[in-house]
């Protein structure tokens, strides 16, 4: 169920990315009061709607998993205290000092795409990726583990709400990098400069949603006590 969830919202935003990049960018006005000296261009929601819907579903996907979660902990603390301290917190601090700095690379990407410096840009969208892959590859290492130790979804409540968690959680980092690669085939082709920045935009927005379900997830999973 975790890889067909994934492999539909991959093919959501991609399909979404390529739509943008043949399309221009949907403006959404903000309904404002006139002001003497305002600007003529009104504000508008940066990154493509379609990718904004997804992410609230996604959010709202995880916050049912977290209430799941936490229910599931009430209801036996000291075991899910005891499972917890088997789980390598260096390694989900690592992990989330990565993905936090993988945020500040996109956007410092779409930054440097608004101002036509292509190649910086470029640069930032690879860096942000590496942060993924040393992300995948933290955790794979983690999972590794556990299954050496004879640990899997069987194992007990917490486990299995950790490795689904996890799982669907490292299954978005995955979307989230093969979409900042596509991002960085077009960019390399001359399609983004501050003409258009839009794709770039609605990447950026997935990348920090994937950045800000680990924020919410560490601290719940590997440190509340």
């Amino acid at each position: 169920l975790l890889l067909q969830r994934g492999w539909r919202v991959t093919k959501r935003v991609t399909h979404l990315l390529l739509r943008r990049s043949v399309t221009h960018p949907w403006e959404f006005p903000v309904p404002s009061i006139p002001l003497p000296h305002a600007p003529e261009s009104a504000p508008r929601l940066r990154g493509d709607l379609g990718v904004w819907l997804i992410i609230l579903a996604e959010l709202l996907t995880f916050g049912i998993f977290f209430v799941s979660y936490a229910f599931a902990r009430s209801r036996d603390v000291a075991g899910f205290n005891a499972a917890q301290a088997t789980l390598d917190l260096h390694s989900g601090a690592f992990n989330t000092v990565l993905l936090i700095t993988g945020s500040w690379c996109v956007a410092r990407a779409v930054q440097a795409v608004r101002s036509d410096a292509r190649s910086a840009g470029l640069r930032w969208l690879l860096a942000a990726m590496a942060c993924g892959a040393g992300f995948g590859v933290v955790k794979l290492a983690e999972y590794a583990a556990k299954l050496n130790q004879g640990i899997d979804l069987t194992s007990n409540t917490f486990y299995t709400l950790y490795l689904m968690l996890t799982a669907f959680h490292f299954l978005h980092v995955v979307v989230a990098m093969l979409a900042l690669g596509y991002l960085a085939v077009r960019l390399q082709r001359g399609a983004y400069g501050s003409h258009d920045s839009h794709a770039m935009e609605t990447g950026a927005a997935f990348w920090h949603m994937v950045d800000l379900l680990w924020i919410v997830l560490f601290p719940l999973v590997y440190v509340l006590r």
